[in-house]
């Protein structure tokens, strides 16, 4: 069987422990100067129909710091679906690459790469959901918080995101209480919501969704937040800042959490919008431990998806 990656949920809660353990190891090893070379005389594909700098950084950066290559196909190399058909870049791609990631406008193109590859195919964002990015959010938490079961995370913005999505799931399978805290129209995806419940009544964790950012970030222990305004919702811009305005993560709004309470960001990053720049740039801010996390949660992801495959599967 191949192991895709297209949903924070597609690991099981022990297999997302390992990932994570696994991540904390790579970077020790990577801070002491040890090589590795599980990856020699591998191509990683990396699609990208939106630019990124995190995605493509860690993705590429990893793939060779684990002895492979990675070959970048942005928006006009391929035109996916367009000049040529999912299917047929799918079952191109997988002749040559011994793993795909691919960063989407729509969630429905992964689901269809997957119908068709015979390698492992790794969800780098798409409109519903950003599990690469959970990964590293996960990871920054253990390290800094030493623990996920009861802890209080609050999601401060646009609810109906494709981080707050992965969040919400991560949240069920860890037990954690998430508290997003959003404007009305802007709540999570029913089925979102629906799966995260799910996993909450096993792991004991809660899904809490309200209108009030002070509720949800009263004696939170992790506090997060992400633009208003995603690739794809520019022509909302002047709307959505009406929309979310008082919804914006400041000195005030920080300090009813806790004290040792963190604050997270995936970037980029509008100061002034979701987020002050005292709070973003301030003592509490994780954002770019977050971002060098990209790093070594996606190395481990991608050694345990190739070792848990069986085409490609590492010795």
């Amino acid at each position: 069987m191949i192991r895709h990656f297209l949903s924070i949920s597609d690991l099981t809660k022990t297999e997302l422990q390992k990932v994570l353990a696994s991540g904390v190891l790579l970077k020790k090893e990577r801070a002491h100067g040890k090589s590795r070379h599980d990856f020699k005389g591998r191509v990683l594909a990396m699609i990208f129909e939106k630019p990124s700098l995190r995605t493509r950084i860690s993705f590429e950066a990893g793939f060779f710091e684990l002895g492979g290559h990675a070959i970048y196909l942005g928006p006009n190399d391929i035109q996916m679906g367009k000049r040529e058909s999912v299917a047929d870049v799918t079952r191109t791609l997988e002749r040559v690459a011994s793993m795909v990631m691919a960063r989407v406008f729509d969630h429905r193109v992964l689901l269809e790469m997957v119908k068709y590859a015979k390698v492992p195919v790794i969800n780098a964002l798409s409109d519903l959901e950003h599990p690469c990015q959970t990964l590293a959010d996960l990871m920054t938490i253990l390290e800094k918080k030493k623990r996920f079961k009861g802890l209080k995370l609050a999601f401060v913005g646009d609810g109906e995101n494709n981080v707050t999505h992965s969040l919400a799931l991560a949240s069920g399978l860890l037990g954690m209480e998430l508290r997003v805290a959003s404007p009305k129209g802007f709540l999570l995806d029913s089925d979102i919501s629906r799966k995260a419940e799910e996993l909450c009544r096993k792991s004991g964790g809660k899904i809490i969704e309200i209108r009030e950012p002070r509720e949800a970030v009263g004696d939170a222990d992790v506090v997060y937040t992400d633009t208003w305004i995603s690739m794809g919702d520019e022509r909302e811009k002047e709307k959505r800042l009406k929309i979310f305005r008082g919804y914006t993560v400041d000195g005030p709004l920080m300090h009813l959490s806790k004290k040792d309470a963190i604050f997270m960001h995936d970037l980029p990053a509008y100061r002034g919008n979701e987020v002050s720049a005292e709070v973003i740039d301030g003592p509490q801010s994780v954002v770019f431990d977050q971002a060098e996390n990209r790093l070594h949660a996606q190395k481990a992801l991608m050694l345990f998806l190739l070792k848990n495959s069986e085409s490609g599967m590492l010795k």
